[in-house]
């Protein structure tokens, strides 16, 4: 196991059994119970019978090391809702499992901080693809999007301002946007710009 996560250079591996469905998983921190237990250090055995650490620490296979059961993420959970999970959870990492619990794929800390990473033209396309065009189709073109370190800020004039305030949750719900400062205001009912 060892050299599986030094070879694939991640924290830890799931375990699974039959066609694929997760029991449990191994963690570098399980590893090292393991190896601490093996230098028999004076008190180490009774140090870790109090933190019941005894019977991984004397594996000899993946079951009786691997921590189980394993947390575990549906692949279609958001990031916020696998983020909260590791946090409440205390875990580096989240095997995806389909409603039968088989593998699908692992999410990491790392891979959540992706999201933040994008450059802010690439969120202000999403925005402008995914909030600004759907909700504006006649005003989209008058309309500006400016990201900034992920703050986004809505200008321009549109038709329908019970739209305004669902133009903002929206962007706010794009992926690695921190806040959103929407100066979007309505058109003046007799004002015809083409818009």
């Amino acid at each position: 196991m060892a050299i599986a996560i030094a070879r694939w250079k991640v924290t830890a591996l799931p375990v699974v059994e039959g066609e694929g469905r997760v029991v449990g998983v191994v963690s570098e921190a399980d590893l090292l119970a393991k190896e601490e237990f093996h230098e028999r250090r004076p008190g180490m055995i009774e140090q870790m019978r109090r933190l019941g650490d005894t019977a991984k620490a004397g594996s000899t296979c993946a079951e009786q090391l691997m921590t189980s059961p394993a947390v575990t993420v549906r692949p279609t959970a958001t990031l916020p809702q696998a983020a909260r999970l590791m946090a409440e959870r205390h875990v580096k990492r989240l095997p995806g499992v389909d409603a039968d619990g088989t593998l699908n794929g692992i999410v990491s800390r790392a891979d959540l901080l992706k999201v933040f990473l994008r450059s802010d033209d690439e969120l202000a396309a999403e925005i402008r693809h995914e909030v600004v065009e759907p909700l504006f189709p006649v005003s989209r073109k008058a309309l500006k999007v400016d990201v900034t370190h992920g703050v986004v800020t809505l200008t321009g004039k549109v038709r329908d301002a019970h739209l305004i305030p669902m133009a903002t949750r929206l962007a706010q719900a794009v992926e690695g946007i921190v806040s959103v400062h929407n100066h979007l205001v309505t058109l003046a009912p007799s004002t015809d710009d083409g818009a």
